[in-house]
């Protein structure tokens, strides 16, 4: 589509749209595995798709929030910062911004690439405009992103150039020779869930046309963090992470953790003292090999031959008390000693512990100080040190004491301190981004940046309508989306809390919008009265003498749409209810592998997508995330495996029945977590019987959606890692819905039935509207025409008699939309009720 505005004293009145034929190119997107190669390939189709959609000028509309931000992952700022306080933020998953005048406002500059997921952003200390963005977030944690490399900007960031580095996947950290800008450092980490060779220090002398693996371990050792000597460049320290991730646990260097009977032992310090040609090991004082995980490193400044190690350490300091669990309800055994700290004076030559253990520092990276690791020395004060993990943390005594800074989100990322002005602190954590003028006393958030990352998104039947998702280490909110100034001109969200947490679905009663159902972790599942404040818990137990049940982070349930009284609640069982969650009848048995070797410290083997036919009461599917399928035709009585003709293995991300084919039935699948980036959509005409890829088109990008339209059984939606792509032919074929959206991930779409307005819920960027009427109107009959005016949107105009009447027969901000199937000159004349001739529009299109 594309759009021209009236004269300038119409330009309020009217907007003509108009819709473009365009045929963009596609590839086969079922390769399995795609190489780093394959994905860039992949992404230039994409943008491809972008730049020749038939709908790139049908905006997206942002709606918000603007009161939370979401996690960021690091800092960079200029030194010295002279008078232009110019910030840049790396989000986890919300690409990089940029602000001028210390946070009044801000600009995203990382909206059109591959990725944009960023592990750490550095700048050259000689020239200010070439910036770094290593992307892939390092922490690895539940929503982390996979990275494409390393990017570089000779401007400020205003444009990128891809540096390589494609396979490293995630990056810890960037270093910049002080002097010469074309020599940098980084520090890989590598693949999220699979063992890959291009980890470790990389080393570039020309900006990154060329790299050489300058500090290789092995395939399962990465380079975590890294740090230059302030007078002495060719002076380096590394430190070296070796992980293993699984879908069912985390990366704990623990026997039960690692996938076999012994501990890793490739963690630890590494020095070179010749630019990082060569590198040697300075691990004296520190933790027995089998006992370092993860290891945060930074060098004092004024001192400089004092190094201070983070180190994430497992030995056992105690045992567990009796029912004493972890923050998600999980039992412990063994307590590790977890957060530690260590200091050498002899530039890593020899190590002392400082910190004690205590209550303090077991609680500092609760049980999962993997996802922290990082540090800070004061540049003016060797002594005073910084550790992050749930709380943001100071030391004055080289670590042997430590108290928690207030006033700010948790589970932090990076922090910045000025080297001239200890006193001035910029501070990542999950919540965004925060700064301080005295020393951490006090902090002013950042909220302005929109990084908010949505796990999903759903809505009640209130007119005007409610939103609901949950959020990334915040909870669940919920916000009201005004439709009073039209459809194109959607106020932002003022959204606020919701029942729930940050790993919720949610469902709300048709009849009564005050009655919301929330799943929580693993499998819990309350109902809620907004109204009274009333809470119930009504998760199914099971019986004594079983097995707890399998419930996914983010337990997947849904409301028949025949009976509201009915829930169907999804663990490694199907469960029903009819009375509103008060009893529970498990319908199913294990839908899943139920494979012991693949039960671990992360819930696996669980249901994640459940739908009923909204034709056929009982007709019912669930899908796992260990790739299995399964339907009951007779409401749980028999259940049928049809996960042949699937991907095995894959995640399933959404089943989907048709709401206009019985028999029809959809199924996404996410290959994330195996360290695959193609696009799996399948769609089935026999109740999943057989069936068939309809992803061609669609060119990669794990998906995490799919969607009916609710009034064109033609249209189709697919949410994935890049965007939104629609089919006007169920499938057949795929294009891009890019205009006001940026690359972001998608987990979740909803089109409001009513109101035919599609809601997006991304990983990073927060919510978006999008008015699906010309779509549902577009028609394969009209796509074969060579033109047609779609009907146009109402609207209402006061009548200006100060009575507070208002008309709809003539109308003010109405948009008119129209289709061409090829280039042309177009004239349009505008009439108003008395069909007299108010304005004539050209437009070339």
């Amino acid at each position: 589509m594309r759009s021209n505005t009236m004269c300038k004293s119409y330009q309020r009145a009217l907007t003509a749209v108009i819709l473009l034929v365009v045929a963009p190119s596609s590839i086969i997107a079922q390769e399995s595995r795609m190489s780093a190669a394959e994905r860039f390939s992949a992404y230039q189709t994409h943008r491809s798709m972008v730049g020749g959609s038939l709908f790139k000028n049908l905006p997206w509309q942002h709606l918000g929030p603007t009161n939370i931000s979401g996690r960021s992952t690091d800092i960079a700022l200029a030194e010295p910062r002279g008078e232009t306080y110019t910030i840049y933020v790396a989000g986890a998953s919300g690409g990089v911004w940029k602000t001028e005048n210390e946070g009044v406002t801000w600009t995203s500059l990382f909206d059109e690439q591959l990725t944009t997921s960023i592990g750490d952003l550095a700048i050259a200390p000689s020239d200010s405009e070439i910036v770094w963005a290593g992307t892939g977030e390092a922490n690895i944690f539940r929503s982390s992103h996979a990275g494409a490399g390393i990017y570089k900007s000779t401007d400020g960031g205003n444009s990128w150039q891809h540096m390589g580095l494609t396979e490293t996947q995630t990056i810890g950290r960037i270093v910049v020779h002080p002097e010469n800008p074309d020599v940098v450092w980084v520090a890989a980490s590598g693949h999220e869930y699979r063992d890959n060779p291009e980890r470790g220090v990389y080393k570039t002398v020309d900006g990154g046309h060329n790299w050489n693996q300058v500090l290789f371990i092995d395939d399962m050792t990465g380079a975590i963090d890294l740090v230059i000597h302030p007078l002495d460049s060719n002076t380096l320290y590394a430190a070296t992470w070796q992980r293993r991730r699984a879908k069912f646990n985390d990366p704990r260097n623990e026997p039960a953790f690692t996938g076999s009977d012994e501990y890793f032992t490739g963690s630890g310090v590494w020095k070179s003292t010749d630019g990082g040609e060569s590198w040697r090991q300075m691990n004296d004082g520190l933790p027995n090999p089998r006992y370092r995980g993860r290891i945060g490193i930074d060098i004092a400044r004024s001192q400089p031959e004092t190094i201070y190690a983070f180190v994430d350490n497992y030995e056992i300091a105690r045992e567990a008390e009796e029912g004493e669990a972890d923050a998600y309800g999980r039992p412990r055994g063994g307590v590790i000693r977890g957060a530690t700290v260590f200091r050498s004076d002899n530039g890593g030559g020899s190590w002392r512990r400082t910190s004690e253990h205590n209550q303090f520092m077991e609680g500092l990276g609760g049980t999962y100080g993997w996802v922290f690791g990082q540090m800070r020395v004061d540049p003016n004060n060797p002594d005073k040190v910084y550790v992050m993990g749930l709380g943001l943390n100071v030391s004055e005594d080289s670590g042997r004491t430590f108290r928690r800074l207030s006033g700010m989100h948790g589970d932090h990322h990076g922090l910045y301190i000025d080297p001239n002005n200890s006193d001035y602190l910029v501070n990542a954590n999950d919540g965004g981004a925060y700064v301080s003028y005295d020393g951490g006393e006090n902090w002013r958030f950042f909220g302005e940046l929109p990084m908010v990352q949505f796990f999903n998104v759903n809505f009640d039947m209130g007119d005007p309508f409610r939103v609901y998702g949950s959020v990334q280490d915040h909870g669940s909110y919920t916000g009201v989306v005004n439709l009073n100034n039209g459809r194109h001109e959607i106020p932002a969200v003022e959204f606020d809390g919701a029942p729930g947490g940050e790993g919720s679905h949610h469902a709300i009663d048709p009849r009564d919008t005050d009655i919301v159902y929330s799943a929580g972790f693993y499998g819990t599942i309350s109902r809620t009265n907004r109204a009274t404040g009333e809470t119930k818990q009504i998760v199914p137990k099971p019986p004594e003498g079983e097995l707890p049940y399998r419930g996914q982070w983010l337990a997947h349930f849904i409301m028949s749409p025949h009976d509201p009284n009915t829930i169907y609640h999804g663990m490694n069982h199907v469960f029903r209810s009819t009375n509103q969650g008060d009893d529970w009848e498990r319908i199913s048995p294990d839908l899943t592998h139920n494979d012991p070797d693949r039960l671990g410290d992360i819930q696996f083997q669980t249901i994640t997508a459940l739908s009923e036919s909204p034709i056929t009461e009982g007709l019912l599917y669930a899908g796992s995330d260990d790739g299995r399928v399964h339907v009951t035709r007779d409401g749980g009585e028999s259940w049928t495996d049809i996960s042949g003709g699937l991907h095995p293995d894959r995640f399933t991300s959404e089943v989907l029945a048709s709401e206009y084919h019985e028999s029809t039935v959809y199924v996404t699948q996410n290959g994330r977590r195996s360290d695959d980036f193609a696009p799996y959509v399948w769609r089935s005409t026999d109740y999943g019987d057989t069936w068939e890829s309809i992803a061609d088109g669609i060119p990669f990008g794990p998906v995490n959606i799919i969607r009916e339209d609710p009034k064109n059984p033609n249209l189709l939606y697919v949410g994935n890692d890049v965007g939104v792509y629609v089919s006007l032919d169920r499938g057949s074929k795929w294009h891009a819905l890019p205009y006001g959206l940026p690359s972001t991930f998608v987990h979740d779409l909803v089109i409001h039935p009513r109101d035919d307005i599609m809601v997006a819920a991304t990983h990073g960027r927060g919510m978006f509207a999008f008015d699906v009427r010309q779509l549902q109107q577009l028609t394969t009959e009209i796509v074969a025409t060579t033109s047609h005016m779609f009907e146009p949107e109402g609207g209402l105009l006061a009548l200006g008699n100060g009575r507070g009447r208002s008309s709809t027969s003539a109308v003010q901000s109405a948009y008119v939309h129209y289709w061409l199937n090829e280039e042309a000159e177009v004239s349009l004349e505008i009439q108003d009720n008395r069909g007299q001739v108010v304005n004539i529009l050209e437009a070339s299109g």
